[in-house]
């Protein structure tokens, strides 16, 4: 058993000085089957400790429903990472941003009219202690005071980016030692006077974050911690990606560089990050300062190990530094095989409208009410109605929808309406005889970062035609977790949005890229596993499927595509395209 301290400007673990060289690695974002690959390369690549967020939204997907098996279990995540010598470094939020949807933050909070997030309105912290109550049990005997790994813990994340309510904080800070938690306690913030000023404590030790210039980010560090060891809790050393930007990248000599001025400084560090890994399923979250810039479904984020845990030059240039500073052990790593597995034919469908009732679930209401009013956390909603006749043209108003809406009448298709569309786009003249509209909307990923955090999804006001508001709605929530009971044809001329199948054959699982050419968006599903989005807006191209998720013998493969495929193909490639 040993203790992480601290003695004027350094570390110490069981009274001996330490440096921490951390990566992080999220358990969530990596099939738990690579979890091991993943941590021995870390630690080959010289560093001694890993970081991980806890994304309250997988742990607790219902109110009191708790989740901590298969990918989700965390102590065995921890417990492998001691196995291989490494310390950990947790950061169980509540809020985490992470580019992880809502930060984190389970959707069912904002069924709550009245949410407030990251202060002291009594919901939010009743459902934090029931959180808490459940998590932090799980992580306390794996504490380094106890024998295990886990040598600090984070007091929320990045708070002073958000607000200033201490009282939270302490809260947080309360919540965590009432439960046993007794090793180092940190904060982590932006390098500059709000952050600091907003999400720090006096007593509570503290990191930033920061990608350049370190000496003056730790200069304005020692304005608020004068004593103490430096830290640089973030080390952003690439970045990641929005729908429709160009993908990021970092040149790996001048993140050795930076890298290099902090170890020479005395600093720890810990990788922002080392392995991204993958958004799966509905996970990703979103930016909104202004504009709304959905995250796309690869973590890649340029780290030193890329999304399919292959090192790249910006690990070697990594190591090399780290050699300078510390004993690192040569062994040999681990390349996992690619595989390319040809053409595979989507030969059945089934169409969306035929598929309601299978899928979905029915309501009646006056009004559109988002789908956190129904229970439901992610996936699409669809608003059905009918518009009585004759009308003369006017606008379609969306009052306010989140994210992207396909609009049909009378299942033709009308077009798109997006949230950040300042002026109306589609225009509607009513027969006598009347119209069915159906309102398909998106949840692209709730906002994880900054002051749009309230990002309740579906239409969240109401629906005009010109001036009048539209009433009597039938509403279906389509979760789209139990495709399987969708029924499926040999028809190959449907409509979309549609739903596509096809199937198989593999003779040894490998980690494989399934490519989408002539593919516009949708989400696609390996053997009942929701891989993400795609989107031709790119930047990426492919989605990546690791080798675990693949069977010996048949697999099947289902695609939701929402507008046009020009032929029911995909190729499973041996390498990304981000």
């Amino acid at each position: 058993m040993g203790k992480l301290t601290i003695a004027k400007d350094q570390f110490l673990y069981d009274g001996k000085p330490m440096r921490i060289l951390s990566g992080a690695i999220h358990y969530f974002r990596v099939v738990p089957e690579y979890w091991k690959d993943r941590l021995q390369k870390l630690k080959a690549c010289g560093f001694n400790t890993v970081e991980t967020y806890v994304p309250w939204n997988l742990h607790e997907p219902r109110p009191g429903e708790f989740c901590f098996d298969a990918g989700l279990d965390i102590e065995k995540f921890i417990r492998t990472a001691q196995e291989l010598g490494l310390f950990v470094i947790v950061r169980p939020g509540p809020y985490i941003c992470a580019e992880w949807e809502f930060g984190g933050l389970p959707a069912w909070l904002l069924k709550d009219p009245a949410m407030q997030l990251r202060c002291g309105y009594k919901p939010y912290l009743d459902a934090i202690d029931r959180y808490f109550d459940e998590l932090i049990g799980r992580l306390v005997p794996l504490q380094s005071t106890n024998g295990g790994p886990i040598i600090a813990i984070q007091v929320e994340n990045e708070y002073g980016s958000y607000g200033n309510d201490h009282e939270y904080l302490q809260y947080i800070e309360k919540g965590l030692k009432s439960r046993g938690v007794d090793v180092l306690l940190f904060t982590s913030d932006g390098a500059c006077d709000s952050m600091l000023q907003g999400g720090t404590l006096p007593h509570i030790f503290k990191t930033v974050n920061f990608g350049s210039r370190a000496l003056e980010q730790f200069e304005k560090l020692k304005e608020f911690q004068p004593e103490g060891p430096l830290m640089c809790m973030e080390y952003w050393n690439g970045w990641f990606d929005h729908w429709g930007e160009e993908h990021h990248s970092r040149d790996g000599q001048d993140v050795a560089d930076v890298l290099d001025e902090m170890l020479s400084m005395g600093a720890s560090v810990n990788f922002y990050m080392f392995h991204g890994g993958t958004n799966f399923g509905f996970m990703n979250g979103a930016n909104c300062m202004g504009e709304y810039q959905p995250t796309v479904t690869s973590y890649d984020y340029d780290a030193p190990l890329s999304e399919c845990g292959d090192p790249t030059e910006k690990f070697y240039a990594v190591q090399k530094v780290i050699k300078k500073y510390a004993n690192v052990e040569d062994v040999p790593l681990d390349i996992l095989p690619k595989m390319a597995y040809g053409t595979v034919e989507l030969n059945e469908c089934a169409k969306l409208f035929d598929s309601l009732d299978d899928i979905g679930k029915e309501f009646k209401r006056p009004a559109p009410v988002p789908m956190e009013m129904l229970d439901q956390n992610y996936g699409f909603i669809l608003y059905r109605t009918f518009i009585a006749g004759p009308r003369d043209e006017s606008p379609l108003i969306l009052q306010d929808v989140r994210d992207r809406a396909l609009v049909f009448v009378d299942d033709q298709f009308a077009g798109v309406i997006y949230r950040d569309d300042k002026e109306p786009s589609i225009y509607i003249k009513v027969p006598k005889e009347g119209i069915k509209l159906d309102i398909l909307v998106e949840n692209m990923g709730r906002t994880n970062y900054g002051p749009n955090m309230l990002d309740r999804k579906g239409i969240t006001y109401g629906v005009r035609m010109g001036q009048q508001f539209i009433y009597n709605w039938t509403i279906y929530t389509l979760e789209m977790d139990n495709l399987h009971k969708l029924n499926f044809n040999k028809d190959k001329q449907i409509e979309c949005p549609a739903f596509y199948r096809g199937e198989f054959e593999v003779a040894k699982p490998f980690d494989t890229f399934l490519k989408l050419s002539g593919w516009t968006k949708g989400v696609c599903y390996i053997n009942g596993f929701n891989l993400g989005r795609y989107w031709n807006a790119g930047p990426q191209q492919t989605l990546y499927i690791p080798g675990p998720l693949l069977n010996k013998g048949k697999n099947e493969l289902i695609i939701f595509e929402l507008e046009n495929v020009e032929k029911p193909i995909v190729e499973l490639i041996d390498q990304p395209l981000l």
